[in-house]
């Protein structure tokens, strides 16, 4: 995993623990927003829109929770650490 501008292009290496952590937190943050866009309402889900739009770069709700979706199959799915030496 390697979030960009962040390590200089060097690989981000999770341990078990954290990469369980990051998923748990992802998960739960797609699961929140289904939920909201599925029965919030038309007020709820109005807000959730413009939210999405301004802080994910215009992106649905839709969108981000494919995003979300998309980075928890990233870890669920990472091939295994090597050494970069």
């Amino acid at each position: 995993m390697t979030p960009a501008g962040t390590t200089g292009g060097q690989p981000v290496v999770l341990s078990a623990e954290e990469t369980a952590a990051v998923r748990q937190a992802l998960a739960a943050c797609s699961r929140m927003l289904s939920w909201v866009k599925d029965h919030g309402g038309p007020q709820a889900g109005q807000l959730l829109a413009d939210m999405t739009r301004q802080l994910a770069s215009g992106r649905s709700p839709s969108g981000v929770i494919y995003d979300i979706n998309l980075a928890i199959d990233y870890l669920d799915f990472a091939p295994a650490a090597r050494s970069w030496r």
